[in-house]
């Protein structure tokens, strides 16, 4: 997978994406990503990529001139243009499985009060947000969605079952693990997981994630379980 990533602050990336998995993922070659300086898309001395919104109001809008540069360089035919952005579909596993389908991803960090309608109008496929709340600007939503992901392409994790049996996969959160020892301080493993029954075993694991997600999380419990709705066979299938 391509990742082009449009940003006025590239050097927030260092750090978080030279580790871990990304870096593996980015070293083996089924991750390349690029980082891309949105000022270097403009043409005056000041390198100015934003201005006053029309109509008055508080803050500073991204200019559609570089932008729209930056995207005709940047964006092939296969790219999927996604702004990070407060107003975007709230980012999700389901929607992570979508994006780690595509060739190519380009990424777009909204900044400063937003981005001119004309860029969204012209350019973009999506808009997605990782949380009701508000950042200084698209580069962490956009490390988010990277490591999330790049977990998904395959070959990138040892295990690739790993990805299939974690929280939401399945639209519920993961059941309890433990590993050795099998008493610590008096604190005991369940009996069914040293019982070597992977029938039970599965069926505890399926009703240890359903009361979780229904203590922790009940609004994901009630999408899963909804009649008609996909998750319900997944939720069947732990």
């Amino acid at each position: 997978m391509k990742i082009d990533v449009l940003t006025l602050f590239p050097a927030m990336f260092a750090g978080p994406l030279d580790e871990s998995i990304v870096q593996r993922a980015r070293k083996s070659g089924r991750l390349e990503l690029n980082l891309h300086n949105l000022r270097d898309y403009t043409h005056d001395r000041h390198r100015t990529v934003d201005d006053r919104p029309f109509g008055g109001g508080p803050g500073m809008l991204l200019k559609p001139e570089p932008l729209f540069e930056a995207l005709e360089h940047l964006a092939g035919e296969s790219a999927w243009v996604i702004l990070l952005t407060p107003a975007g579909r709230p980012f999700n596993q389901s929607i992570a499985l979508e994006l780690a389908r595509k060739e190519h991803l380009l990424l777009i960090c909204g900044s400063y009060e937003g981005v001119d309608e004309r860029v969204h109008e012209g350019w973009v496929d999506e808009e997605l947000s990782i949380g009701d709340y508000v950042l200084t600007n698209g580069a962490l939503p956009a490390m988010v969605i990277i490591d999330v992901v790049t977990r998904l392409l395959p070959g990138v994790l040892g295990d690739e079952q790993s990805a299939q049996e974690e929280s939401f996969s399945h639209g519920l959160l993961e059941y309890p693990q433990y590993t050795r020892p099998a008493d610590f301080r008096g604190l005991k493993v369940p009996e069914v997981l040293r019982s070597g029954n992977h029938a039970q075993i599965t069926a505890w694991r399926a009703e240890q994630s359903r009361l979780r997600t229904a203590h922790r999380r009940p609004d994901l419990l009630d999408r899963t379980t909804a009649p008609g709705l996909p998750g319900q066979a997944k939720q069947n299938d732990l």
